[in-house]
């Protein structure tokens, strides 16, 4: 029995590292996901005297794509939001994250701007009712305002196609 227990220990450390390198980092469990999108009330980065709801986007499907200027895999992702946005499938919504304004408008400016509307998140606390791990991380929400799936990272070419396109189609088959 001595010999044996180093074994079975040695067997179950296997396992536990097997199934360990299988997990996908990227699938971070979201607890939002089927609950209501956090309420927010922010300011819009092109027009700072005006705010935006996340209840302005009741009865439609919308992405959240949290960015910033300072973030280098948004630069990554972004030909891939342009090319979304250029589809008009869904309406792109951008959540600038712990940015400044100037900074976050001239690097819009300079890569073009996917955003149907851009809000500021100035002091990150929007980010954290959404539970952001880091930037960039993207949300979709149902017609309902219900969060329904969370992306995490920069959004790849394969994505477009076999993650968002489908939740989309899925989402505004749906009844409100």
């Amino acid at each position: 029995m001595k010999y044996l227990l180093p074994l079975f220990l040695f067997i179950a450390l296997a396992i536990f590292l097997a199934i360990g390198l299988n997990l996908n980092p990227r699938e971070i469990p979201s607890p939002l996901i089927d609950k209501p999108a956090p309420a927010f009330n922010l300011p819009i980065l092109a027009t700072p005297e005006q705010r935006l709801s996340q209840a302005d986007f009741k009865g439609k499907v919308w992405l959240l794509n949290v960015w910033a200027s300072w973030c280098v895999s948004c630069r990554e992702e972004h030909p891939l939001l342009i090319e979304l946005a250029k589809q008009n499938k869904v309406i792109l919504v951008g959540l600038n994250y712990k940015d400044e304004m100037a900074a976050a408008n001239a690097w819009l400016g300079k890569h073009g701007n996917p955003y149907n509307v851009s809000v500021m998140d100035a002091d990150g606390r929007t980010g954290i009712d959404y539970g952001v791990y880091g930037v960039p991380e993207t949300f979709v929400i149902d017609k309902r305002g219900v969060v329904r799936y969370k992306h995490t990272g920069p959004v790849q070419p394969g994505d477009l196609e076999k993650v968002f396109l489908p939740w989309i189609q899925q989402l505004e088959a749906e009844s409100a």
